[in-house]
């Protein structure tokens, strides 16, 4: 997600673990994101997320409403689990998720359209400047401050889409 008052989901992006044995559950371990012995074991691939068109729109919506429900400005990651029945859970939001060439954020926005170097640029005014009431924002001296999270959060395994 890109914004503030105008949010731009980027498609979703998908994370695959091919070569793990059968009932095995695809959880992102440390192991499974930072080693990559490991993740040419187990088939470790991102890429794309393979949706119909109306599916990425409904996540595409959802993400955008809990982006605002967090409070959340600039820019931010949110990761689900979609299981087969078409429900759709948030496993967690990053509102400070990698950037860096290569990496999912970027690689997304990169398929959206958006160089890495715009993916950047486009990026810091939005996380310099925040919405009205956010308590997210900047020091002085540039160091990102979250000063206080919103009281209500959404908890437990509850659904946020269903097909």
């Amino acid at each position: 997600m890109f914004g503030n008052e105008l949010l731009t989901a980027l498609p979703p992006w998908e994370l695959t673990m091919g070569n793990l044995p059968k009932d095995t559950p695809v959880i992102a371990t440390d192991k499974a994101k930072w080693d990559p012995s490991y993740q040419k074991k187990i088939g470790l691939k991102t890429g794309p997320a393979k949706l119909d068109e109306r599916l990425a729109a409904a996540i595409g919506r959802t993400s955008k409403r809990i982006y605002r429900m967090l409070n959340l400005s600039g820019y931010a990651r949110l990761d689900y689990r979609l299981r087969e029945n078409g429900q759709l859970y948030l496993l967690e939001t990053n509102p400070n998720p990698q950037i860096a060439r290569n990496e999912d954020f970027a690689d997304s926005a990169r398929h959206a359209g958006m160089p890495t170097r715009s993916c950047c640029r486009s990026s810091l005014p939005w996380a310099s400047a925040t919405r009205p009431g956010s308590d997210i924002g900047l020091t002085p001296s540039g160091v990102p401050r979250v000063s206080g999270w919103p009281a209500q959060l959404a908890a437990g395994w509850a659904p946020v889409l269903s097909a």
